[in-house]
């Protein structure tokens, strides 16, 4: 007698980082298989409310049993798929989206700090973030260490009543990165949780969680979106954290919109592609600038000479389309320099296609005084260069022909 043979029924269900390579899963993370109207892309559910049909819709929500969408605030179905998209790229068992980076990490200090708490933070992050701790924190009795990005530093700055260790890895704009299983090791030992902005690097490059680090956070703007044309932030971690983090911004806010996480959505699609390609581009952009006769100095981790490349060649699987550069002249030498670039454009952001070149000194430190500034080690001559996903030789002949105009 014949077996009758049954045809095997494809899961619905969000794939995960388990089963499918990261250019896969840029596509396909977090979607399910079939969705509404049997689009292929996720529809955007643009809507502020989401309604119950009777009470027994409405008890079987209130009482956990059916999981559903009850207002925007507190999600939606657009904004959820992109958050499992994330999650499954990163590794983690959960990630929850925010309008823009710093809503990111500010609701979730709040969600984890209370009065009478202590941060250690590293010196070399991003400046509002840093800014957030020392002013804002601190009116909450707050208090904080600022120390360098180094796991022995850290250590040496844990108290009895630290409750968080932040940092940032690649930092900005040095590209100095992190040793994460000594930082893990530190903070396991003093049962301090963990929590990197890993915005430079991306997934693609590394995943802190695989490092024994406890929550993530990127903002969105950049890499992940890759566009700049939306604002988002997203932190990720273990399910039990981001709920607590999830519960508080509930009450305050700072939630995505459904269309901006349409088209985060859309950017992660090719994330694994233009990641790549930054990241051989940033690399022949370095080597390109350090033997330039105009070039003091380079710092790029993915270049020998950078003091964090053997850890950086050890942790990540590319070294980001970031590098920093000091022009070998004065003030005036260096805003020549700017002013005649062709194809890189000035502005402060980075991550997205276009490639964007900024001056920490008059950009993100307009607002600090020359001595306070080279304290923190922005000279004059310091240049950021964020890598799009132009030809590398344009880029590199654009350079050129800028910093040939300074002899």
């Amino acid at each position: 007698m014949a077996v009758k043979k049954t045809k095997k029924k494809l899961s619905n269900k969000p794939a995960t980082a388990k089963q499918m390579g990261i250019s896969t899963l840029s596509v396909h993370g977090g979607e399910e298989r079939r969705k509404y109207a049997d689009s292929v892309t996720v529809p955007i559910v643009q809507t502020s409310t989401f309604v119950f049909q009777d009470e027994n819709d409405i008890r079987e929500y209130t009482s956990g049993k059916k999981k559903r969408f009850e207002y925007a605030r507190y999600g939606n179905p657009t904004t959820r798929t992109a958050e499992l998209k994330l999650a499954a790229l990163e590794g983690a068992e959960d990630a929850l989206l925010f309008d823009c980076g710093m809503s990111a990490v500010s609701t979730s200090l709040l969600s984890m700090l209370s009065s009478g708490d202590h941060i250690v933070i590293t010196s070399d992050v991003y400046k509002k973030t840093l800014q957030f701790v020392k002013n804002d924190l601190s009116r909450f009795g707050i208090s904080n260490s600022i120390v360098a990005p180094r796991a022995e530093d850290i250590e040496s700055a844990i108290r009895p009543e630290t409750k968080l260790i932040f940092s940032e890895s690649p930092t900005n704009p040095y590209v100095y990165v992190l040793d994460f299983k000594k930082l893990a090791a530190v903070a396991k030992k003093a049962g301090v949780p963990t929590f990197v902005d890993s915005t430079f690097a991306t997934p693609y490059n590394v995943r802190p969680l695989e490092f024994g680090i406890d929550m993530v956070m990127h903002s969105a703007t950049k890499y992940l979106a890759g566009h700049n044309d939306i604002m988002a932030g997203v932190v990720l971690g273990s399910a039990e954290r981001i709920n607590k983090v999830k519960m508080f911004q509930k009450t305050v806010g700072g939630c995505i919109d459904a269309h901006a996480s349409y088209l985060l959505l859309r950017g992660l699609k090719t994330f694994a592609l233009r990641v790549s390609h930054q990241n051989e581009s940033a690399l022949a952009v370095a080597r390109f600038l350090e033997n330039h006769s105009r070039i003091k100095r380079v710092w790029y981790p993915g270049l020998p000479s950078h003091p964090s490349h053997k850890i950086a060649k050890s942790q990540m699987r590319g070294f980001g389309g970031c590098l920093s550069f000091e022009v070998n002249s004065n003030m005036s030498g260096v805003q020549k320099f700017l002013r005649n670039l062709r194809l890189c454009q000035m502005g402060p952001s980075l991550g997205g296609t276009e490639t964007l070149i900024t001056h920490p000194a008059t950009i993100t430190y307009y607002d600090m005084t020359r001595p306070a500034r080279l304290k923190l080690g922005i000279t004059d001559q310091l240049v950021r260069l964020a890598v799009g996903v132009e030809d590398p030789e344009d880029i590199i002949a654009d350079l050129d022909a800028a910093l040939s105009s300074l002899k």
